[in-house]
């Protein structure tokens, strides 16, 4: 049961860090704060759906710079015993255990089910999910492979990120202007949504991933996807009897 006055918020895609910040780098991570400040007084549980990083590594030592007004804010949420789920995605799949030493946060590498006032969730960052993307599928097995990961952490610091970071901005540069095309049932997470549905049913289904705010009924199932927030900066918030979709402008 949610304590009545309580709302679970869920968010995804912040790509803190990430190159395409054309003007002060730090203007989103504020309107992200901002955002987690308006609710935190009301927040039973938060849940971050994945890439709240455009790149994040864990050394033994040593993590990315940045972030710090988003990694303290999510410390204030710790330290109020507010639950706090982190869902990997596909350019800060190395999380390991930073965020649960510094504020109690749950990891979670693939999706969940959880159930509130009798309504039925699956919740997940969206990718590999679905039918074809076989590349991307097989180079996720490589980068949740334990020995790959202990290579890449014997990479320095600054020859890891700078890797990574030229690697994300070639791959958002080939692919981003498919994130604002929505594909109706060619949707590869309403393709693995109706699959879902027909061996057992959930009520609703939450996603990022696809950088594009999607409300639709599928199989008899709600799917919302959060978009990012690069510009939308959409979430969502459930109140024990309502899913609402909403924007933050402030």
């Amino acid at each position: 049961m949610i304590e009545k006055g309580k709302n679970i918020y869920f968010a995804s895609d912040f790509h803190l860090n990430s190159f395409a910040d054309k003007s002060n780098p730090h203007d989103r991570e504020k309107k992200i704060v901002r955002w987690l400040s308006s609710i935190i007084d009301d927040c039973a549980e938060l849940y971050l759906l994945g890439d709240i990083f455009d790149f994040w590594f864990e050394y033994k030592h040593v993590v990315p710079k940045g972030g710090v007004r988003l990694l303290g804010k999510l410390a204030e949420f710790g330290d109020r015993a507010i639950p706090i789920h982190i869902f990997t995605g596909n350019h800060d799949v190395w999380m390991f255990g930073y965020f649960s030493d510094e504020f109690d946060a749950v990891i979670h590498t693939k999706p969940i089910e959880r159930v509130w006032n009798g309504k039925r969730f699956m919740i997940g960052h969206g990718d590999g999910l679905g039918p074809g993307d076989h590349g991307y599928k097989v180079i996720k097995q490589v980068f949740t492979n334990k020995l790959a990961q202990r290579l890449f952490a014997f990479l320095h610091p600054y020859i890891g990120v700078t890797l990574a970071t030229f690697f994300s901005k070639t791959s958002r540069e080939s692919t981003g202007h498919k994130d604002q095309i929505f594909l109706g049932d060619d949707e590869f997470l309403i393709q693995y949504i109706k699959s879902v549905q027909k061996g057992e049913h959930f009520d609703y289904f939450i996603f990022g991933h696809r950088h594009l705010v999607i409300d639709e009924m599928v199989a008899g199932s709600r799917y919302i996807n959060l978009g990012e927030w690069f510009s939308a900066c959409n979430y969502a918030k459930f109140d024990g009897t309502d899913l609402t979709l909403q924007a933050f402008e402030s």
